[in-house]
C-alpha cells in the first residue's frame, strides 16, 4: 500500500503542500489558514489515513518530538489523571509522551531517566523520589530540559510546578477545628520529601494557631513499602487510650484509601465518631458511605503548566527557571460533619 504524502492531501484539497503542513502541525493560525480550509484538510488526512513521517521530521528539526514522564505511581489516581492531562496537552503540541513509574524507588528513577534519555526524548517531566537530588543535578549538568511536578527540592534551581502544601494543610486542619474536633491526628508518609514536610508543618501550625497541642503524639508515619501494616498501627494508636482522636487528616489519597478500609473494618462511624479529611481526591472516595472531604489539587492547571514550561525550555535552553505554585481547594463533604 502506497504511503499517503502531504502532496496527496494537497491535491485533493486543492491547496499547496506547505498549507497542508501548517494545518497538520497545528500552525494554521500562524499561517492564517481559514477554519473551513483547515477542517477540510484534516478530514482528507483522516480519510486517507495519513501517518506523519516522524523520522524525517526528527532529522530535519534535530528533535524526537517525544517527552519522558516519570511519576511516583501510575496506579495512584492523582498521577494517572495528571499523566493523562500531560499526554493530551503534549499531543496538542505534536509531542508524544513515554511514561514510567518510579514506585518511590530512587534506583528505578535513575534507570528510567537513563532509558528515556537513550530513547532520545527532548525533555523530561519528573515527580522526583526521595534521594534523587543527584539525578536532578546530573540532568542540569547535561543541560537536559526538564520540569519537576508535584514535588521539588528547596534550594535547587530547577523549574517546578507544585501547590502550596503548607497553606492547604493549614486550611484543612483549621476546618476540622471549626467543626468542633478537639484531638486531630495526622498520618503521612515517612519521608524527607519537601511536600510531605510542608503538609506536616501546616498541620502543626493549624493546631498551634487554635490553641491546641502541636506535638507529635497524634502525628503518625507510614512507610511506602509497608503501607497497610503501618496504617493499621497508626490508626490503632490514634483510637486507643483514654483520649482517642476524634479526627484524622490523611496526607495523601493512597494513605486515605488504606486508612478508610481499616477504619471501616473496626466499625468506627464517620463522621459521628471520627471526622476525616484527605489530600487529593479519588473516585473511590465518592463511593464511601460518608463522602470524604478532600483537598483538591489543580491537576489540569499543573499538567498544562508542566508541558508549557518544558516545551519552552526545549526551544530555549537559556530560558530562566519557573517556580509555579497553584492554589488548592478544600471540597467539604459529609466526612467531617460538625459536632
Amino acid at each position: 500500500m502506497k504511503k499517503v504524502s502531504l502532496k496527496d492531501i494537497a491535491t485533493q484539497a486543492g491547496v499547496s503542500t506547505a498549507l497542508v503542513s501548517y494545518v497538520l502541525t497545528n500552525k494554521e493560525k500562524e499561517a492564517r489558514v481559514g477554519a473551513v480550509i483547515a477542517k477540510k484538510i484534516r478530514e482528507i488526512a483522516r480519510k486517507l489515513n495519513y501517518q506523519p513521517n516522524h523520522i524525517a521530521r526528527s532529522l530535519k528539526s534535530g528533535r524526537s518530538f517525544t517527552i519522558g514522564l516519570i511519576v511516583a505511581d501510575i496506579c495512584n489516581p492523582f498521577f494517572a489523571n495528571i499523566a493523562r492531562i500531560i499526554e493530551d496537552e503534549a499531543k496538542r503540541n505534536n509531542y508524544t509522551v513515554i511514561f514510567g513509574s518510579s514506585d518511590e524507588n530512587v534506583d528505578k528513577s535513575g534507570d528510567l531517566i537513563n532509558v528515556l534519555l537513550n530513547r532520545q526524548v527532548d525533555g523530561l517531566i519528573i515527580t522526583p523520589t526521595e534521594g534523587s537530588e543527584e539525578q536532578i543535578r546530573q540532568l542540569k549538568a547535561q543541560k537536559v530540559p526538564f520540569v519537576l511536578i508535584d514535588r521539588f527540592f528547596p534550594g535547587m534551581e530547577a523549574s517546578h510546578i507544585a501547590v502550596n502544601n503548607y497553606e492547604a494543610a493549614f486550611h484543612a486542619v483549621s476546618h476540622l477545628v471549626k467543626t468542633g474536633r478537639k484531638r486531630i491526628g495526622m498520618i503521612a508518609y515517612k519521608t524527607t520529601l519537601h511536600h510531605i514536610g510542608e503538609r506536616k508543618r501546616g498541620y502543626k501550625a493549624a493546631l498551634k494557631a487554635h490553641g491546641m497541642t502541636a506535638g507529635n503524639t497524634l502525628l503518625k508515619s507510614a512507610r511506602y513499602s509497608h503501607l497497610k501494616e503501618d496504617i493499621k498501627v497508626s490508626i490503632d494508636q490514634l483510637l486507643s487510650g483514654p483520649h482517642p482522636a476524634d479526627a484524622v487528616f490523611f496526607a495523601t489519597n493512597s494513605i486515605a484509601m488504606e486508612g478508610l478500609k481499616y477504619i471501616n473494618s473496626l466499625g468506627v462511624r464517620i463522621p459521628d465518631q471520627l471526622a476525616v479529611i484527605t489530600f487529593d481526591e479519588g473516585e473511590a472516595l465518592d463511593l464511601f458511605y460518608s463522602p470524604v472531604t478532600f483537598v483538591r489539587q489543580p491537576i489540569l492547571e499543573m499538567g498544562k503548566a508542566a508541558v508549557r514550561v518544558l516545551l519552552e525550555e526545549i526551544k530555549d535552553h537559556k530560558k530562566e527557571t519557573e517556580h509555579i505554585c497553584i492554589d488548592t481547594t478544600l471540597v467539604v463533604r459529609k466526612s467531617c460533619g460538625s459536632r
